[in-house]
């Protein structure tokens, strides 16, 4: 059975087709054509995107938490073939949701919401899309079949907000799938010319995406830095703003070698700080955040412009 595909009616192929025909991404797009029956309704729908590397897994695992201390249900879902973005609330590395399907020849009735959904910390609830076999698929397939299990069995009706923690840049349709069902798309940055180049591609990918879909630019999470004065330089010339700063801190490292969110890890000045950084976040996103039209620069453009003389 060739896994990337699935049986429609008649009757469906031809509304999806006329879907397709009314929201497609774009002249000359390339992008693989997602289902646009699949939709997330009700819940408040967040995409983290920025650099591999970055930490959108630390911060997103964090982010979940903070919205589950102010009192909602939450959803996280790890889009990185790694399936190692919701580790620190779980304590392991949980199946995929490829890895279950694959065990019942995808046959998605015979799953269980137990079977891919796991309980993490605080409460909030973790699912790993995963990705298709190396070299073989694509990753907007997984993110598809991940939200057809949830409307199947009901679980975004218990859910107030929903977090996907993409894989690195955005460098085709299939990663920038989640964009489909976000209302906001957040990047987190460092204060260093790769993370700041690899988010103006972002800029300019989630500016495609919003011709034809609900999802708008929410802001900057920086990252990993002392300082911000390079992101708020960039911020001021695109368009963009700053969210949140999470600063360069040991008690991040030794989070994630503890498999711990910084919600365990006490509550000393710093990371209470930290703590408090991400809770204000929450409460800023929740709260609803003005859509960002940031005009993302030409890739010579920003390469002369980050940097010192």
């Amino acid at each position: 059975m060739n896994i990337y595909t699935h049986p429609k009616t008649a009757a469906q192929e031809a509304k999806t087709a006329q879907k397709l025909r009314e929201r497609a991404d774009g002249d000359g797009s390339v992008q693989v054509h997602l289902d646009p029956m699949m939709e997330i309704d009700g819940a408040k729908v967040f995409a983290i995107y920025g650099k591999g590397g970055i930490g959108k897994s630390t911060t997103s695992s964090n982010l979940s938490v903070a919205f589950s201390k102010i009192g909602k249900r939450v959803l996280q879902i790890g889009c990185d073939p790694k399936h190692d973005s919701t580790f620190t609330l779980t304590k392991s590395l949980i199946p995929t949701v490829i890895d279950i399907l694959e065990q019942v020849d995808f046959h998605t009735e015979e799953l269980r919401p137990e079977d891919y959904m796991v309980e993490g910390f605080n409460g909030v609830q973790c699912i790993e899309a995963g990705g298709p076999p190396a070299g073989t698929g694509c990753g907007g397939y997984v993110v598809g079949q991940t939200v057809k299990l949830l409307k199947e069995h009901h679980l975004l009706d218990d859910t107030d907000v929903v977090i996907f923690d993409v894989l690195g840049d955005v460098v085709c349709g299939g990663f920038a799938s989640p964009l489909q069902h976000a209302e906001r798309a957040v990047v987190v940055a460092a204060n260093d010319f790769d993370s700041i180049f690899a988010m103006n591609r972002i800029v300019a990918a989630i500016k495609a995406k919003a011709k034809n879909y609900e999802v708008r630019l929410g802001g900057v999470i920086a990252n990993r830095s002392r300082e911000t004065d390079q992101i708020d330089r960039y911020n001021d010339s695109v368009g963009l703003r700053r969210l949140a700063h999470v600063p360069d801190s040991d008690h991040v490292r030794l989070s994630r070698l503890k498999k711990s969110t910084l919600f365990e890890m006490g509550d000393s000045p710093e990371i209470a700080a930290i703590q408090n950084e991400y809770l204000q976040l929450a409460e800023q996103l929740w709260a609803g955040t003005e859509a960002l039209q940031a005009e993302p620069m030409k890739d010579r453009e920003i390469f002369e412009f980050l940097g010192f003389e």
